[in-house]
């Protein structure tokens, strides 16, 4: 599997999601992006867009979706939300 996720980019969405998200069903949400762990705190997950994101032990991670563009949009989410921390 090609790398296409930086480590860094997922971690820091999800706990800035996780700081800033209102309060959601499975977790916190922040710009269509939910993010939520398992209850040991070795896998989280980032939700939305119509994709499923499980980010766990050892940097690996799994997507689930539909469609090639709903994870395009997901990812451009991710990033959208990564830029605005920077700012």
């Amino acid at each position: 599997m090609k790398n296409e996720l930086s480590t860094n980019l997922v971690l820091k969405v999800y706990e800035h999601i996780r700081q800033n998200g209102q309060d959601y069903d499975l977790g916190k949400q922040l710009e269509g992006i939910t993010a939520f762990s398992d209850p040991d705190g070795y896998t989280i997950y980032l939700k939305g867009s119509g994709v499923f994101l499980r980010f766990g032990f050892h940097n690996t991670y799994h997507f689930e979706y539909d469609k090639e563009s709903q994870k395009q949009d997901f990812v451009k989410k991710l990033k959208y939300i990564a830029e605005s921390i920077d700012d």
